[in-house]
């Protein structure tokens, strides 16, 4: 993994984007879509049933299969990386993300529940962050206060509509929360450790 997508997933950053994804993608409501943490990173994806049973997308633990799978359409192929052996995982463990470790976590569930322009801002001013923290600017934890602050401003700004969303409209968002995070960062406002 290169340096931006380790840090996004170390934050949860990576997962906070997904959960709001799957949201767009196949319709839900945020009560629809539950966060686990599993350290073993064998069980990609969980779908429940309204039967009672659940479908689990499981693999070893690299992309290559989700972006193969997404590359090829749906077609599967023999990428190479063999297959996880049930045998040798021995146990699989599941827990509850502390939402307080993982603050992007609550954030994304905001975003999801505000809706509109919402995802672009929290996504423009993530990225800002990142930059700023690999640059040494700002401390790790203090990251997810920037995305906070900045879909803050520009909600209280009404700067965040649920217009109908064209990718002009999503591009402008994304300038002006880029803007208001850097500004954030240059406040000194934030809440450093």
């Amino acid at each position: 993994m290169g340096q931006r997508i380790t840090i996004d997933s170390a934050s949860l950053f990576n997962k906070a984007l997904e959960i709001i994804e799957a949201k767009e993608l196949f319709d839900l409501t945020p009560s629809q879509i539950n966060v686990v943490v599993h350290p073993q990173s064998i069980i990609h994806a969980a779908v429940h049933l309204v039967d009672g049973g659940s479908m689990l997308h499981m693999g070893l633990p690299d992309m290559r299969h989700a972006i193969s799978y997404a590359l090829r359409r749906g077609e599967r192929r023999d990428i190479g990386l063999g297959h996880a052996s049930l045998i040798e995982l021995g146990d699989l463990n599941f827990f509850a993300p502390d939402l307080q470790k993982y603050p992007a976590i609550p954030l994304a569930y905001a975003v999801m529940e505000q809706g509109g322009h919402c995802g672009a801002v929290f996504n423009a001013a993530k990225e800002v962050a990142l930059d700023a923290f690999i640059a040494k600017e700002i401390p790790f934890l203090t990251m997810s206060e920037v995305v906070a602050q900045t879909l803050e401003i520009m909600s209280r700004q009404a700067e965040i509509t649920n217009d109908i969303l064209d990718v002009k409209s999503v591009l402008e968002v994304n300038d002006r929360a880029r803007q208001t995070a850097q500004r954030v960062i240059a406040s000194g406002a934030l809440c450093i450790d």
